[in-house]
């Protein structure tokens, strides 16, 4: 089915012009979706195939997890979390699951860590103003090589480097091999998946939990950075403005964190293990939990503090250019920047000649305001978006069944394509209107908001697409 509606759309627009912009940013948003629905066919085909084989012939017999996906707004639901690189699941018990099902659901965000326009770029677009418009269509500028065709490539020889030592490494802490390869999968992908129910905290194994940290943060810095330190040049990992600040934010906010949770545990290395990896797991938005029900130090037992930070990291994110979502730490440290910027210029005369540096990029007096109100912008959607969602979660599910900061980190969780979850996401718990936003949520945290109000408006307004 895949391959027929390909090659009829490619034949049908073979004579097309050079996209422009507003084009690249629709054929991603529109493509993600399309991609979605025929990712959901594969936990379709299975699960219908397993619950209606004769059960003589079915050992053992077909799970809840099997039958959950069997319906197919979870079935969507999964595959656009899955795409996205976000975890949250519709399924009571992945351990439960088939291999085959369990495959794709780590093949999933493992193509969508990086991007599926990207890999459609690296695989099949010539190099040239093509390329660079889908490249940027899914939220990336920064460029490896001159050509975006090779920098595309180049980053998928990356990831398949990291992804390759990561399934090596947890199989030598002691990960069974399969459990090492999907979870290699979904940790250099920060997507979140598991093989097992219960997420990483099922193994209850620190040394699993320790390897598992540096993979997850290797997946929250941008690829160039990655570049140039495989290029021996570890200047790069300082030189970096978001390496920096990602370095900043990870220390920091983990003694924060830590101190916030102290209270639910047994001394402060106990706090340390637990927050340490859900911090991590928050801020490069992969989604892995330790802390998880029925562990008597879930996180339904963390106080409101503890949460609103993770909730704070979650929305921010880590670098642009990794596998991670959230707004992106460039997007807040511009604003930082420039108010720094303005409140510095009143000591300077109004001859003076002031230009604002990020990396390489130097803007002038007119461009600093410019680029900074993008980058206010697009955070002010991605908060009124995520404020809205709030706010529909409260509607529909039933009164006092979760207090509102439980609610506020699920939907942060959601639309910064995290996955870490407290109990809200599931295919009884969560109203069916509730699935629906919540994919929008998927869908909009992983095109930073433009794209996704771009095609919906042109949606409205189909005529005028081409003006």
């Amino acid at each position: 089915m895949t391959f027929v509606l390909g090659w009829g759309l490619s034949t049908t627009f073979a004579d097309a012009d050079t996209p422009t912009k507003l084009h690249g940013l629709m054929i991603a948003a529109t493509g993600w979706f399309t991609i979605t629905i025929f990712g959901s066919l594969p936990f379709l085909t299975i699960s219908w195939i397993v619950i209606n084989t004769p059960a003589t012939t079915v050992t053992p017999p077909p799970s809840s997890s099997v039958e959950a996906l069997a319906n197919p707004l979870n079935a969507l639901f999964e595959s656009m979390s899955g795409f996205t690189g976000t975890g949250l699941t519709m399924v009571p018990d992945e351990g439960t699951l088939p291999h085959t099902v369990q495959w794709w659901r780590s093949l999933t965000e493992w193509i969508g860590g990086v991007g599926v326009i990207v890999l459609t770029t690296a695989a099949l677009v010539r190099p040239g103003a093509e390329s660079f418009t889908l490249y940027k269509s899914e939220a990336r500028s920064q460029k490896i090589h001159p050509s975006i065709v090779s920098t595309v490539r180049t980053v998928w020889w990356i990831y398949v480097f990291f992804t390759s030592l990561s399934i090596l490494v947890l199989w030598l802490a002691g990960l069974p091999l399969w459990h090492a390869i999907n979870h290699g999968m979904t940790a250099i992908s920060t997507g979140g998946f598991a093989v097992i129910d219960g997420s990483i905290g099922a193994y209850n194994n620190p040394l699993i939990e320790l390897v598992l940290l540096p993979i997850m943060i290797a997946g929250g810095i941008a690829f160039p950075v990655h570049y140039l330190v495989l290029q021996d040049d570890f200047h790069g990992l300082y030189d970096d403005l978001q390496t920096r600040w990602f370095a900043a934010v990870l220390f920091i906010g983990t003694i924060f964190l830590c101190l916030g949770v102290l209270p639910a545990y047994d001394g402060a290395a106990e706090a340390l293990q637990y927050s340490g990896f859900q911090f991590v797991s928050a801020v490069t938005a992969t989604g892995f939990q330790t802390a998880t029900d029925p562990a008597p130090r879930s996180l339904f037992t963390w106080p409101t503090v503890a949460l609103l930070i993770m909730v704070f990291r979650m929305v921010i994110g880590a670098a642009a250019g990794s596998t991670a979502g959230g707004i992106k730490i460039i997007r807040l440290a511009m604003p930082v920047k420039g108010i720094r910027f303005q409140i510095l210029s009143v000591f300077y005369p109004g001859s003076a000649v002031r230009r604002l540096q990020f990396d390489d990029r130097i803007l002038d007096k007119k461009e600093a305001p410019r680029e900074v109100g993008k980058a206010v912008i697009i955070s002010l959607l991605w908060l009124v978006f995520l404020t809205m969602s709030v706010f529909i979660l409260i509607l529909v599910l039933p009164d006092d069944a979760y207090p509102l900061e439980m609610i506020l980190f699920e939907v942060a969780s959601a639309q910064g394509n995290v996955g870490i979850s407290t109990g809200i996401t599931g295919p009884e718990s969560l109203p069916a209107i509730r699935k629906v936003t919540f994919m929008m949520n998927l869908w909009i945290g992983r095109f930073e908001i433009i794209p996704a109000l771009l095609t919906v408006r042109k949606l409205f307004l189909w005529r005028d697409i081409y003006e």
